[in-house]
């Protein structure tokens, strides 16, 4: 024989179980409704040198579109810019996202364009000594070298800090 609840307690039961299904379906769509308020994260770009890496999101970026010279300017003058040590021997390694390669992109180094012309590939080296080589406008124990994507007009800049290393 068995021992299914009768009258009310069946009642309570399918009660709770219906609260929790309506609970279940409250959680689930507040948290979509906070997913969907969030921004999308924008594509990567890392620098390595030797075994040490830092990869960054954009500075400025405008999900593709061009951005205005003003934006730019104020994106090289960033605090939040993220450092690596850089042994002028060693090689500098840049990796960045498909989607940046896609659309072509270059290396600024303190606001200057540093090499001839855009690239599609996804990953370039560079000796680090042309990093800190006054021929190439560096000045100084750090250099800021950015990532700008875009061939014509820039869509998006990450930038990073080149920090002399002289234990060597």
């Amino acid at each position: 024989m068995t021992s299914l609840p009768r009258g009310r307690a069946a009642n309570g039961q399918r009660a709770a179980r219906r609260r929790r299904a309506v609970a279940t379906v409250g959680a689930v769509s507040a948290g979509l409704l906070v997913l969907s308020a969030c921004d999308k994260p924008t594509p990567m770009a890392t620098v390595t040198v030797g075994d040490k890496s830092v990869s960054s999101e954009a500075d400025c970026y405008n999900d593709g579109d061009a951005l205005k010279a003003t934006d730019l300017s104020g994106c090289l003058r960033s605090k939040d810019i993220k450092s690596i040590t850089v042994d002028p021997d060693a090689t500098v390694r840049f990796g960045v996202d498909p989607d940046i390669a896609d659309k072509g992109w270059t290396l600024l180094m303190n606001g200057q364009q540093l090499l001839p012309e855009t690239t599609k590939k996804t990953y370039l080296t560079i000796p680090g000594s042309v990093f800190f080589n006054q021929q190439y406008g560096a000045t100084g124990s750090s250099t800021l070298v950015s990532i700008k994507e875009g061939k014509a007009t820039a869509t998006g800049l990450w930038s990073f800090k080149f920090k002399k290393d002289t234990d060597n």
